[in-house]
């Protein structure tokens, strides 16, 4: 089966401040804030929502296209990507512009200051859609340039192709219509508990009326696993033991990987739930959001010590 992953393709750049923020702030001054924090070096690491996905789906061993944009500094990733067996063919690339990239400075105390630059992510990827094998496709749009998060379900829908919605942290960035628009017709929605309430209270619908515009409500709950909603049902889903967790960032893509790898399958929502939560736990045992790994045999291992017979 085909996998379309659109969203972010970003660079990272992560320093952190031996000291704390607060000791250089003069609370009296704050109007005229002006400060600069010497940092211990500077680490480099790929991210981004669609190459999250897409390097989680490629330790699974699939090979999702990537609608997303990159700029001109975008070679190590390139290299990065081919390494994991992923096309470049569905990126566009922006030769004038910067990769999408967030400079993020941690103190002491752990407290961030982050600056975003959209860059190339400000222009849609521009994916042609014709010829699609919408019958043997699914697709998820997460969070990235906003024309394509608007634009990508309404061609799914005209397909016939079955899409996620997941909005993640853009989903203030739409208006209700807009929300409602994108959700109408997919084959399911994606959040966290936090985003879920988010788009209830901007949408003005309860989960019973989401539920009349998707099928589905997979709600991400942390520590506590996921919990999947329809129309008739609730199901519960246990988060995966991992034996350290040292950042939780990526988690939540990497959840996606496991939905997606297991409707590809033909897998039901149980089992697709169970493989995302299996491989969240391998994220959040490396800081990053693409620096876990793990082989066939070790994934095996890990879902049917959690949840008995693995599906592949």
């Amino acid at each position: 089966m085909d996998i379309y992953v659109s969203g972010s393709l970003a660079i990272d750049r992560i320093m952190n401040f031996p000291g704390k923020f607060q000791d250089h702030i003069l609370p009296e001054k704050i109007h005229i804030l002006n400060v600069c924090f010497l940092v211990n070096g500077l680490e480099e690491r790929f991210g981004g929502t669609a190459g999250n996905i897409a390097y989680s789906l490629a330790l699974l061993e699939e090979k999702p296209h990537i609608l997303s944009t990159a700029g001109k500094d975008f070679n190590a990733y390139k290299e990065w990507l081919t390494k994991h067996g992923l096309s470049l063919d569905s990126i566009r690339f922006v030769d004038d512009d910067f990769t999408a990239s967030a400079y993020i400075t941690t103190d002491m105390g752990d407290n961030q200051i982050t600056g975003f630059n959209p860059a190339a992510m400000n222009n849609p990827c521009g994916f042609d859609f014709s010829g699609l094998d919408a019958a043997n496709s699914v697709g998820i749009v997460s969070p990235g340039n906003l024309e394509d998060m608007m634009n990508f379900p309404a061609e799914y829908r005209k397909l016939g192709l079955p899409y996620i919605f997941d909005p993640g942290q853009n989903t203030t960035a739409f208006s209700a219509e807009q929300l409602l628009s994108a959700i109408d017709g997919s084959a399911m929605l994606t959040t966290n508990d936090y985003e879920l309430e988010l788009i209830m209270n901007g949408t003005g619908l309860d989960e019973a009326g989401l539920l009349t515009k998707t099928k589905m409500l997979v709600t991400t709950l942390g520590e506590k696993g996921c919990r999947v909603t329809t129309a008739d049902s609730v199901l519960e889903v246990p988060a995966v033991k991992a034996s350290t967790v040292a950042d939780p960032t990526g988690a939540g893509d990497a959840f996606r990987a496991g939905l997606l790898k297991g409707l590809s399958l033909g897998a039901n929502m149980e089992t697709c739930c169970r493989l995302g939560a299996t491989i969240a736990s391998f994220c959040v045992e490396r800081k990053g959001t693409q620096e876990h790994t793990f082989t066939k045999v070790d994934f095996i291992r890990r879902y049917e010590d959690a949840f008995g017979t693995c599906p592949f």
